[in-house]
């Protein structure tokens, strides 16, 4: 199988050492010679200098014997174009692009992918999952994971059973039926950081991860179970408003109209192209994060949850220290 990776940073470097290491011939596309020669020294891959959405580079980069071609620039016309050229003039049978803007990842334009229109099979876009992440811890505060299946009608929760309140702690898998539980299937167990699928004699013991499934409707009840009823926020504070946070905000404004919203960003410009976006859904606030008179503009101290979304992991945690504090 041949693959091409259109773009040498993060995403793309670790999609290429991924395949390589499955024995995946693998070429990597980016502008910058200093990435491409980067991804060809330090993966079993080859790396070339050039364009990723120009014919003839891809044509040099084997698109013409190529399976699959995934564009993960940080351009999204770029990757469009890509995926566009790869199938018009090369018929490359897959073809998969990193999409970062909102407005393209709108429901309503899904069309624009057609195999007629822009042939692409499937986008993935890193900040929509980390928003989209966030937000279903925000609807399940008490879960540490919760993934929605089977078209949203179940539901994967992963709880800490870390409380005396936790019905699960003690009882056998198969007293769950009989003990208030029905209606739960007790996927997985971890335990010391060892994970496994409990049997009917199994118990689940203070302090273990579990990993549940139960139907929809039922995720409250099953908190409560659990020994969680921890209230969902209704007032938040995003700090950072770049794709992640915008994406964040923008679910939480249309999935939770009567949250109270409000978003830091330092940037001037940004700030005032959020403003437009979100319209009333949220109060955008230009300045640094790092001034505690801006948090206090934000009205932190009186937050419920406060999500903080900067390009800088350091000042990420610096701020959910500084909320601590004040």
């Amino acid at each position: 199988m041949r693959v091409i990776v259109c773009g040498a940073g993060q995403v793309g470097s670790t999609i290429a050492r991924h395949l390589a290491t499955e024995g995946i011939d693998v070429t990597v596309v980016d502008l910058s010679p200093e990435q491409a020669r980067r991804a060809d020294e330090s993966y079993d891959v080859r790396g070339m200098v050039g364009h990723a959405s120009h014919p003839e580079v891809l044509e040099r980069a084997g698109a013409r014997d190529a399976d699959m071609l995934i564009a993960v620039t940080r351009s999204d016309e770029v990757n469009m174009v890509a995926c566009q050229v790869a199938y018009s003039l090369f018929n490359v049978r897959r073809r998969i692009a990193r999409v970062r803007h909102h407005g393209y990842l709108e429901p309503i334009w899904q069309g624009l992918y057609a195999s007629d229109q822009l042939p692409i099979d499937v986008i993935i876009s890193p900040e929509v999952e980390v928003a989209n992440g966030i937000v279903r811890r925000l609807k399940t505060p008490g879960a540490f994971d919760t993934v929605a299946l089977a078209d949203g009608r179940i539901h994967l929760l992963g709880v800490h059973c870390n409380t005396g309140g936790c019905s699960l702690v003690g009882r056998r898998m198969k007293e769950l039926s009989t003990s208030g539980g029905s209606g739960i299937v007790v996927g997985v167990i971890v335990r010391n950081g060892h994970a496994f699928v409990p049997r009917a004699e199994d118990r689940v013991q203070q302090g273990d991860d579990v990993y549940v499934i139960t139907e929809t409707d039922r995720v409250d009840r099953v908190m409560a179970f659990l020994g969680h009823e921890e209230q969902v926020a209704r007032r938040i504070v995003i700090v950072g408003g770049g794709n992640v946070g915008l994406n964040l905000a923008t679910r939480i404004a249309r999935h939770a109209p009567d949250v109270s919203l409000k978003l830091v960003e330092h940037s001037r410009e940004r700030a005032e192209y959020i403003s437009r976006e979100l319209r009333d859904a949220a109060v955008v606030i230009q300045g640094d994060a790092l001034d505690k008179e801006v948090l206090l503009e934000a009205n932190v101290q009186s937050a419920e949850t406060i999500i903080a979304v900067t390009a800088l992991h350091r000042l990420n945690c610096s701020l959910i220290l500084d909320r601590c504090l004040i």
